[in-house]
């Protein structure tokens, strides 16, 4: 690779330094030049050879036809004893603490994210740049392509106990001839959960990657076409995991191809 390809991230205009300086210290570890998108400092697609959509607000559900649904009640745990439980109580002020500062803190929804993003995959889409969706990123993926959410995965189903860590707790099982299993290397992985929806229907063209043993979808592809994969989780967050740092390196070698 002679030159470092420019790879545009995306995120909101508050809330969102954190993931920006790990997402961007992830691209330039694998080899290629961040540049941060938001809504008060936007740009076309003219001059990125790669696409990051990051992840942050839930996309509106207008946008796939439906309207917000109320509040729901928050899932409880009555008391799962043991190691992890013990391990949790340790670590909480230090996990705090970091979820304070990783998760994008934002009132509701983000229109204005929303329209600059939706433009950005149409653009990358049409020229066929490479693009990888984090979290709300792959979520909105499957919307501009026709898709549609869940909006809260509380509605559909319940996980005992409920996992929302920026460790790597959460199993997934990936397809084994998929783009994201030869990136990773493996047909299996530990990933983090700070979601709150999850796809319901597919947009077109785009094929399940990675499930969570209950059948959650967490990763989706269309790689047939370009280097497309969104992802569930925040690979950027685990750069101590070498598979994760694969899933930047594939997009940025991609990228230096476009």
């Amino acid at each position: 690779m002679t030159s470092r390809p420019v790879i545009g991230v995306t995120g909101p205009d508050k809330g969102g330094l954190a993931a920006w300086l790990f997402t961007a210290r992830a691209v330039r570890r694998a080899g290629g030049k961040p540049v941060r998108i938001q809504p008060k400092r936007p740009r076309d697609i003219e001059g990125l050879e790669g696409l990051i959509i990051g992840g942050g607000a839930d996309v509106s559900p207008t946008l796939y036809g439906q309207r917000p649904l109320p509040p729901l009640e928050e899932f409880k745990d009555h008391g799962l004893l043991g190691w992890r439980r013990l391990i949790g109580l340790v670590l909480f002020p230090i996990l705090f603490v970091i979820r304070r500062l990783l998760v994008t803190r934002t009132s509701g929804l983000n229109p204005a994210r929303d329209e600059l993003e939706k433009q950005l995959i149409a653009e990358a889409l049409e020229r066929k740049l490479p693009m990888l969706g984090i979290c709300r990123g792959m979520q909105l993926i499957n919307v501009v392509t026709g898709g549609s959410l869940h909006q809260d995965i509380k509605g559909f189903y319940e996980e005992h106990p409920a996992i929302r860590s920026v460790l790597p707790r959460k199993r997934i099982d990936i397809e084994p001839d998929s783009c994201l299993a030869g990136a990773l290397g493996r047909t299996e992985a530990r990933v983090n959960a700070l979601h709150s929806q999850a796809i319901d229907r597919l947009g077109e063209g785009m094929q399940v990657s990675a499930r969570e043993p209950n059948g959650v979808i967490q990763a989706i592809e269309h790689c047939a076409r370009q280097f497309l994969i969104g992802v569930q989780w925040h690979p950027e967050y685990l750069p101590q995991r070498a598979e994760q740092r694969a899933l930047f390196r594939e997009l940025v070698t991609a990228s230096a191809k476009s």
